[in-house]
Formats: C-alpha cells, structure tokens, sequence
C-alpha cells in the first residue's frame, strides 16, 4: 500500500512539474572568442529585468555552451565575464515553453583595460547587491563608480537609471536610461523605462515614439499598451487610446485599470452602452482601487 501511494504522489509530482514546466521557458547560449573559437568556463549571469531577484549563476562548458531552465517569461540580462577577455552584457527575452537561442561574443582586451574592467564589474555587482538590499542612494553611487571606469557597459547606466527612478530623482533616470539605450540600440528594456520617464516628464509624443519602438520589439506587453494608451489620451488620440488599451485586455483580460480608461473614453463618445460594461468590469476586478468611487459615480451617472 505504501508502495502505491509513493508511486502515485510521484506521478502527481510528475505531472504538476510538467504542467509548470509549460508556463516557463529556457536559454540555450554559446560564447566564443572574436575568431568564432567556443570559450568555456565564462561566468554567465542571467537576471531577470522585471524583478531583479530571479537570477541564475553557471558556467559554460568545453563547448561554449550554457543552458538554464525554468526561467518565467520576461526579459532577461545576460551578463558573461572570462578572465582575459572584455566581459558583455545582452539582453534577450524568454518566450513561455520557447528556447531563446543566444551566440555572444567576447573580445579579448589588455591588462590595463581588464584592471579597469575588473573594478567596474565590482562595483557593478556591489551596486546589485545594494539595489536588492532596496539601498538604492548607495547602489546609485556604485553604479556611477562603475561608469567612471568603463562608461561604454550599456547594463551600468540602465541599473543607475533604475536606481534613480527608485530615488525619484526623474531627470538623472532619464539621462541614464537615454545613454543606455544609446549605447545598445533597441533595447526592449531601455526602450520601455525611457518612454516612462518621459511620459512622467509630460513628453508624451517623445514617450509614444519610444513604446511604439518597444512594441516592434515584443508586442506581447500589456503594460506597454496600457501607457502607449494613456499618452494618446494625454495628446487627444481617443481613437488610438481605445485601440491600445483594447489590446492590453486582449493580452490581460484581468488588467483592470484599462477597463476603466475604455469607460472614460468611450463617455467622451457618447457610447453609453460601452462605456457601461467597462466601469462595471473595473469594478468587479478592482473594487477597493482608489478609483473606484469615481468608476461608481460615473455609473449612477450613466444609468440614469
């Protein structure tokens, strides 16, 4: 009896893993050195852009080559480091049940360099450290050391503008995270944080530009949609507001902030109808949110 309970809590396990398994995706990299030779034992660091606490440390193997499982969907930092060499950072995305496919290269660099290389990467990872502690006036100031060293990692400037925006300091972010993108064009990441800050700056047109950018790069992102959305609100676009936060519910049918930007615009149409459904859905997802009163008396408004 024991045996068959064993082997049935096995098999549930079994399952549940695989279940798991299939709202998760994985990486499969290969680093090789600037004449396309593999390198092993490069020190490959993946963290996760969205939280910053999802991280994964190996190493590659004979081959080059390095893979990591169960990673949530998202975008990801790639960070590869190898004595001798310049170490890289690249940022890829993870698809859900997908494998991401990365080649990086290293380029060798001279002593002097990886001296400087090597003290900035301290500090970079000081700063990391530091930012998770949530101590961002000290990992600011790491991440600012860094640059002093080595202002060309495009991962130093995009951490510094994060730990800025943590430290509400709105123009520094913008600065760092507009040098990120800068030095790697069409960063998904960069793209996105830039566009916020822009649009918390009131530039909405600039702001609209960079997260119609983010969206060619992965149009997978309702929060992407939803603040596109509310910049097109802010320059009179009610046609193309309605359209983008249609598809950030496409993409989230739970997101209820966008419900109740749908019954706001649809008010300024004359659409009743629409406009009802819509703050009633807010309603029902996110009764206690701040707006909520403002959803109710809109709606006692309506249905009279």
């Amino acid at each position: 009896m024991a045996s068959k309970k064993l082997t049935l809590f096995l098999a549930v396990l079994f399952l549940a893993a695989a279940g798991w398994a299939q709202y998760q995706g994985r990486i499969e990299g290969k680093v090789v050195d600037g004449n396309g030779n593999p390198l092993a034992s490069v020190e490959v660091s993946i963290v996760s852009l969205k939280t910053g606490s999802q991280k994964f440390d190996l190493k590659s193997d004979r081959e080059g080559r390095f893979t990591q499982v169960g990673l949530s969907p998202g975008f990801y930092m790639v960070n590869l480091k190898k004595e001798g060499f310049a170490s890289r950072s690249v940022e890829v995305k993870i698809n859900i049940a997908e494998t991401t496919a990365l080649e990086a290269k290293l380029e060798p660099a001279g002593a002097e360099a990886l001296r400087m290389m090597s003290e900035s990467d301290k500090l970079f990872l000081q700063g990391n450290k530091l930012f998770a502690e949530n101590n961002f006036t000290e990992a600011a100031t790491s991440y600012a050391e860094a640059i002093k060293l080595n202002e060309t990692q495009w991962a130093y400037h995009f951490n510094l503008g994060l730990a800025y925006k943590k430290l509400e300091k709105s123009e520094e972010a913008r600065a760092a995270f507009a040098k990120a993108l800068e030095l790697n064009p069409g960063s998904y990441s960069a793209e996105k944080e830039l566009a916020e800050s822009l649009a918390k700056a009131g530039k909405y047109e600039e702001a609209k530009v960079l997260y119609l950018k983010a969206l060619e790069i992965s149009a997978e992102e309702p929060d992407v949609f939803y603040n596109l959305g509310l910049c097109q609100v802010s320059t009179g676009e009610s046609e193309a507001a309605i359209a983008s936060f249609s598809k950030c519910i496409a993409l989230k049918p739970d997101y209820a902030e966008a419900y109740y930007q749908l019954g706001t615009q649809y008010i300024g149409q004359n659409k009743i109808k629409e406009a009802v459904e819509n703050l009633e859905k807010f309603l029902e997802l996110a009764p206690g949110h701040e707006k909520a009163g403002v959803a109710r008396q809109l709606l006692d408004y309506l249905k009279k």
